[in-house]
């Protein structure tokens, strides 16, 4: 007996994001160049495609369902794809300003590594970077001040998310820096509001010891060179430990950080050529970091990868 294949077409994968992302039909439909009757209509069919309801309305907001937030994921995934492939074989000249958004922590290693590979490969495309709190890099991405995102996130439903996978903080000290027995561990940290302060925080605090705050800043730089000239040992990601630091674990009485998920935003149906040409470059990296068993693009970056 011949198996019924359902070929989910891409227009209708268009829509469902675009609704989804740009919170509503009409929206949706200015975006795409549709009535909003023909946007409901194409939703309705999709809906039947799948044989499940996607949308619900509630006031006016609409919600995922259940089965709306599994077939989200894998239709940003599809129209990437789709819209890779048709990239390469048009070929056109890729430029533009892309605004992108990153945790300081983050914009150390990603300066370093992609983002100048991108501009080597694309240069009639401008990068503004815009480093802040991940939930102020969230909430510009919403607000369409920002293209693309990375960004620390707590859960995996999250709107905008396209990728996410999770780093390791590290504890990190001067190569010459010894806690005093019985002393209050001194902490370098983020000021409060910082996912990395927090977790040396109730790391320590779950194991029973006693620590204070010996510096506080929002920049990385800042944060590195307080370690470095051994003011107090701090939460960092492998590519921002720099020669004349060591990494600090169980032997030397530090308990393991808490793993942190980090994941990448874009809204598709506002993302132009250059972004797209961007995301495909950053999970390609990502792909490659898991294919060689590291966690995340962070670790990539830190090995070369």
């Amino acid at each position: 007996m011949t198996r019924s294949i359902i070929n989910l077409q891409t227009d209708l994968l268009r829509t469902f994001v675009a609704v989804v992302d740009l919170g509503g039909h009409t929206k949706a439909g200015d975006a795409l160049g549709r009535s909003q009757p023909a946007i409901s209509l194409q939703m309705r069919r999709l809906e039947e495609l799948i044989g499940a309801e996607l949308l619900i309305q509630e006031g006016r907001n609409l919600r995922l369902t259940a089965d709306g937030e599994v077939l989200l994921s894998h239709a940003r995934e599809l129209l990437r794809l789709n819209d890779e492939v048709v990239g390469y074989f048009q070929r056109n000249a890729v430029a533009g300003v892309l605004r992108i958004g990153l945790p300081s922590d983050y914009a150390v290693a990603f300066l370093q590594g992609e983002l100048t590979k991108f501009s080597r490969s694309f240069p009639d495309v401008t990068l503004e970077i815009h480093c802040d709190w991940s939930r102020d890099i969230l909430d510009q991405l919403h607000s369409d001040e920002l293209d693309i995102a990375i960004a620390m996130t707590a859960t995996k439903s999250v709107p905008y998310l396209s990728r996410a996978w999770i780093e390791r903080p590290i504890w990190a000290a001067a190569r010459d820096f010894a806690v005093e027995p019985g002393a209050p561990v001194p902490l370098a940290a983020h000021p409060e509001g910082c996912d990395y302060r927090a977790r040396m925080i109730q790391a320590l605090d779950a194991a029973k010891m006693r620590w204070r705050i010996t510096y506080t800043g929002p920049g990385i730089s800042g944060l590195q060179n307080a370690v470095l000239n051994g003011f107090g040992i701090s939460a960092l990601t492998r590519p921002t430990l720099l020669e004349g630091m060591r990494v600090l674990d169980e032997k030397d009485g530090f308990p393991p950080l808490e793993e942190i998920r980090v994941g990448l935003f874009y809204k598709h149906p506002r993302l132009s050529e250059a972004g797209l040409k961007l995301v495909n470059f950053l999970v390609a990296q990502l792909d490659a970091a898991s294919l060689a068993g590291q966690p995340g693009l962070g670790e990539a970056l830190a090995s070369g990868a």
